[in-house]
């Protein structure tokens, strides 16, 4: 078994009317609640699209399935590799803003150290937050949108870079175009919420 990554965008004004330490456990019974209707066995999968939940609770969260993954964080860490073996060879204006991309969603950086939290979002207090991987206020989640919107046009022009570099074909995110598939993934992730004004959560569970 990996980890794995189930990706929400919530209300923050829901999420802000509970202290921080316990934000986290108002998103998780609202996410697991019968009424939601995501947990009936026959619901239709759904693949690269959203899941509303149904019942009170509709109108602030939703979960996000990201393409041909199955919910494994597997795809999102060999993103960041794959990337990490080819930036050297992509232009600097267009590294500059990947990098920052990445690192402030799912690859650790250079040096492995990546933080995907923001202060405040939740509690501080690793026995509370347990099985968080990203948590991203609306002000990150606009400006991230932002930068995704200037990366998103340039991206083909890292497919040579990416097929010498970085190819693993027998591989998670193995060729260019399930690297570019995961970042669009991400766009839609984040333009939904920036359109909302809402937050970005990841959760391991």
């Amino acid at each position: 078994m990996g980890l794995d990554i189930h990706v929400l965008i919530a209300d923050w004004s829901w999420l802000a009317e509970a202290p921080p330490g316990e934000r986290l456990s108002r998103l998780r019974d609202a996410w697991y609640a019968d009424e939601t209707g995501l947990w009936d066995w026959d619901a239709p999968a759904v693949d690269g699209d959203w899941e509303w939940p149904e019942g009170p609770h509709s109108d602030c969260f939703a979960l996000y399935e990201f393409t041909r993954t199955c919910g494994s964080f597997k795809a999102h860490f060999w993103a960041g590799e794959r990337w990490e073996r080819m930036r050297d060879h992509a232009e600097p204006p267009l590294r500059a803003e990947l990098d920052t991309f990445l690192r402030a969603l799912i690859w650790g950086g250079l040096d492995g150290e990546a933080d995907h939290v923001d202060p405040g979002f939740f509690s501080d207090d690793p026995a509370v937050s347990y099985g968080v991987l990203l948590a991203r206020s609306p002000d990150s989640v606009r400006e991230l949108a932002a930068t995704s919107e200037r990366i998103r046009p340039r991206l083909g022009g890292l497919r040579a870079a990416f097929d010498e570099h970085a190819a693993a074909p027998d591989g998670w995110i193995g060729g260019f175009d399930e690297f570019t598939d995961l970042l669009e993934d991400w766009h839609r992730v984040l333009a939904e919420a920036a359109r909302r004004r809402w937050g970005v959560v990841g959760l391991s569970e």
